[in-house]
């Protein structure tokens, strides 16, 4: 049984959870967060879908049994492969996935177009296909692959000429045409600026990370289990590398 005190483990592919922890310490400050990153094989966006499932399987078993009230699996790609097979393995547990911010993007423009910027295996997984077809009629949607800016964003580069250089032809066609685009993966975030200037300010960004937050808030309060006592932070990487570690406390100063 879960008892308040326990932690809320957040798992992402590598760094871009961060951008959901950031959200979640907004809201709930005083909260036991574990957040591990799977850095040693991002990134998931590029692996077969039965590779992502089980290496999200595996990461969550882990983190489970270091007692675990919630887990908010703060990756889009390991969302869309894994999160109703998480949620039949713990059915006991607060569960909570994330997914482009479609319905956000519909609610505030309908009718216009709107892109969605994501991992290729994102775009192509079922779930964001069921998720795409409940708002074509609200809104016209153009996927928008970035392969290769998660990587970047492990290496710290979010905010680099190379990461400018990649994304430049990859959001020309759209530069001053989108009400908006959703950033479907949780490393987008820290890109912002870079997609923003080559977008154009009339172009919004929308990411789903605070209706994360609010959602694992509300299940929590819905099931008894906030806890007002002293936060912790817990950040741990599968990566040998401590700079990793860096790189995540970096990136939730930001």
């Amino acid at each position: 049984m879960s008892s308040k005190r326990d932690y809320i483990a957040v798992f992402d592919s590598g760094v871009g959870g961060i951008s959901v922890l950031r959200e979640l310490l907004k809201l709930m400050p005083n909260e036991r967060y574990l957040y591990f990153g799977d850095s040693a094989n991002a990134p998931y966006g590029t692996r077969p879908t039965g590779e992502v499932r089980a290496l999200t399987l595996s990461a969550s078993e882990k983190l489970m049994a270091r007692g675990c009230k919630a887990l908010v699996v703060a990756c889009n790609t390991a969302t869309a492969a894994a999160i109703h097979e998480l949620r039949e393995i713990y059915p006991d547990k607060i569960i909570i996935g994330i997914e482009p911010a479609l319905k956000v993007a519909a609610d505030h423009f309908p009718g216009g177009e709107v892109g969605v910027m994501a991992t290729p295996v994102t775009l192509r997984e079922e779930k964001f296909d069921v998720l795409l077809h409940r708002f074509t009629d609200a809104c016209t949607v153009h996927k928008i692959p970035a392969p290769g800016l998660v990587q970047l964003v492990e290496q710290g580069k979010a905010e680099s000429e190379e990461t400018q250089a990649l994304l430049a032809p990859l959001l020309a066609p759209y530069r001053d045409k989108l009400c908006a685009v959703v950033l479907g993966c949780t490393h987008y975030p820290f890109a912002a600026p870079i997609i923003q200037r080559l977008l154009g300010e009339k172009t919004a960004l929308l990411d789903g990370g605070p209706g994360t937050a609010r959602q694992t808030r509300r299940r929590l309060e819905a099931e008894g289990l906030l806890w007002e006592g002293e936060g912790e932070l817990v950040i741990e990487n599968s990566s040998d590398n401590n700079e990793m570690i860096a790189l995540c406390k970096k990136l939730l100063r930001t």
